[in-house]
């Protein structure tokens, strides 16, 4: 980590909004993703990520077990192995290029957009987005992206939620879904991870010491989202991508 507690701070903030993401606040997590890419770089900054966020999926998965089922997860999870592969493919060629960082932050930037369109989409042609959301084909496009933006920079929280909400799914079972698709998907990064030297014995020394930020998140979300209705839950995920996603791309 860079020396210096202002560094050290921004890390636990960093931590913090990890810990609330887990918890339903899903845009949340970009705000780390900003933060993390300033500290480390935008693509170490997946390494030190990465562990964290698996600290919150295991954390957070006993509260939500009984409001989903595995069902809609291992429909998702064909495809976004696919984006990961892609992913995978993309990180090779964007660490080969100049402005690699810059790079990576147009392309997640760019997938988070397409998804607030989507949502737009959805309230001003309602029927017309019924019928695409419960299309296979635009579940197959949403894991693709989710497993694209998930490999490059753990930014397929926004995605996916924002995927799931198209589909009018209740606020409590699409925290279920999440909980489990996460947790899944961040294990099988582990290796993938390993092999560009994203993970280390020094980043992980780092996780250590945001640790108890996640847990604070954790709690102040787990709060937060039992006293917030289920619009204001919606627009609150919409306006944290739409935010984070032009962030991405002007930067």
């Amino acid at each position: 980590m860079p020396d210096g507690p202002a560094a050290l701070a921004l890390a636990m903030l960093a931590a913090f909004c990890i810990g609330m993401s887990k918890a339903g606040f899903s845009g949340i997590s970009l705000i780390a993703v900003f933060i993390m890419a300033e500290l480390y770089g935008a693509v170490p900054s997946t390494g030190i990520m990465l562990p964290l966020l698996i600290a919150a999926d295991l954390a957070v998965y006993p509260a939500f077990r009984k409001h989903a089922s595995w069902k809609p997860v291992w429909k998702l999870l064909p495809a976004t192995l696919v984006g990961l592969a892609i992913g995978i493919w993309l990180l090779k060629v964007i660490l080969t290029q100049q402005g690699s960082d810059q790079i990576a932050r147009r392309v997640i930037g760019g997938c988070i957009m397409g998804m607030v369109a989507l949502q737009a989409l959805r309230a001003w042609k309602p029927d017309f987005a019924e019928r695409m959301a419960n299309s296979r084909a635009f579940g197959t496009a949403a894991g693709v992206t989710g497993g694209i933006t998930t490999m490059l920079a753990n930014a397929a929280g926004p995605v996916i939620q924002l995927y799931l909400l198209s589909r009018r799914i209740p606020k409590m079972e699409l925290l279920g879904i999440g909980a489990r698709f996460f947790l899944l998907v961040n294990l099988i990064k582990v290796p993938l991870s390993g092999s560009f030297n994203l993970i280390t014995r020094a980043t992980l020394l780092d996780n250590l010491k945001c640790l108890p930020a996640i847990f604070v998140g954790i709690w102040v979300g787990k709060w937060l989202v039992q006293r917030v209705s289920q619009r204001i839950f919606e627009w609150m995920v919409i306006v944290f991508s739409l935010l984070v996603a032009a962030r991405l791309l002007l930067a």
